[in-house]
């Protein structure tokens, strides 16, 4: 594969506020505890009709190449990338982290985590991309959320897991097929990941923008990032939009060579 295209430095001092730093000073009600969740980055890219592929399950190309390095570059700054098992299928993503962190040629490696309700991800697991880029030490491979009832159901899930060197999360879900995020961070934190960024699909970002830590009130999520490309996907494309009105707060607005990205925290 091609390399990346160097980062526009322009960039760095716009991402910097929006992004986890482990030496930050924190307010009280976000200190690094155990009881707390990790630091949550929702981005993704866009249609300006806010659709995020052309329909249901097809791989869209809507970003620049210049804001393909920006994503290489944000994966670099977390421990963690989160997708739904419904962009693992559709994409076939490698879910790893091709920007150089240092003059050592060294890429940073991001753990993927898949919420994988049923384990859909046995029967494809062995042929993607992403246990190829495992095999090959570019990439780590997942942890994979699945509910608690599937897994004793089904005793193969686990020692597929351990064949593959796959972590298994398991837990229970409010409903069939979702599980409540804060304990899905509060696991995960657990496994030493402080940082996470959530990369899709439309229902995991949907449901994240809509979430809020139901002790204090606040959103789940730390910071937004979107990228927008002048484009329309039409009214068969796969929306992004809450359920109910949101409004972002701290907004900062950078364009590029094509695309548009606005960083923001939620109301």
């Amino acid at each position: 594969m091609a390399s990346l295209p160097p980062l526009t430095e322009s960039l760095v001092p716009f991402l910097d506020p929006y992004l986890p730093q482990i030496n930050r000073t924190v307010s009280l009600d976000k200190a690094e505890t155990d009881e707390n969740p990790p630091f949550i980055t929702l981005t993704f890219a866009q249609s300006i009709d806010s659709r995020i592929s052309s329909s249901p399950g097809v791989r869209t190309s809507i970003s620049h190449l210049e804001t393909k390095t920006m994503t290489h570059y944000l994966r670099s700054k977390h421990d963690a990338l989160l997708v739904g098992i419904g962009t693992f299928l559709a994409d076939d993503p490698k879910l790893n982290c091709r920007f150089r962190v240092n003059h050592n040629g060294m890429d940073h490696l991001i753990r993927p985590v898949i919420i994988d309700p049923t384990f859909k991800l046995g029967s494809f697991y062995e042929g993607s991309k992403l246990r190829q880029v495992s095999l090959d030490s570019k990439g780590l491979p997942p942890i994979v959320v699945v509910k608690l009832s599937k897994i004793r159901s089904n005793p193969e899930i686990e020692s597929f897991c351990i064949q593959h060197d796959i972590v298994l999360l398991p837990l229970e879900g409010e409903l069939a097929s979702k599980f409540q995020w804060i304990e899905v961070f509060k696991e995960l934190k657990k496994r030493s990941i402080r940082s996470i960024m959530v990369e899709g699909g439309a229902s995991v970002i949907n449901s994240l923008l809509s979430s809020r830590d139901s002790r204090s009130g606040q959103p789940l999520i730390d910071s937004l990032i979107v990228t927008i490309s002048p484009i329309f996907l039409g009214k068969s494309g796969v929306e992004v939009s809450p359920c109910k009105e949101l409004r972002l707060s701290d907004v900062s607005w950078w364009t590029g060579v094509q695309d548009s990205v606005i960083c923001s925290h939620l109301n």
